[in-house]
C-alpha cells in the first residue's frame, strides 16, 4: 500500500500510483479490459512496474 498515495491537489484526491500522476481506477481499467501487466507498461505507462500495478489491484481488493 505503500505504493499508493492520496494528495487532494493531484486529480481531485483520486488514488494514483506514488510518484505518478497515474490513477489506480486507469490501472484497473486496463485490467479489466484484459490488458497484461506487461503490456500496460509497454504500451500504456513505461513509468509503472509490475509491483505498482500488483499494488493498485490490492489496493481495490482492501477498499472492498
Amino acid at each position: 500500500m505503500n505504493r499508493i498515495a492520496v494528495n487532494p491537489r493531484i486529480h481531485s484526491g483520486k488514488p494514483c500510483v506514488k510518484g505518478t500522476r497515474i490513477t489506480v481506477q486507469n490501472v484497473l481499467e486496463l485490467i479489466d479490459e484484459g490488458i497484461s501487466f506487461e503490456e500496460i507498461i509497454r504500451d500504456y505507462y513505461p513509468d509503472l512496474t509490475v509491483e505498482d500495478i500488483r499494488a493498485c489491484v490490492k489496493y481495490a481488493i482492501a477498499l472492498v
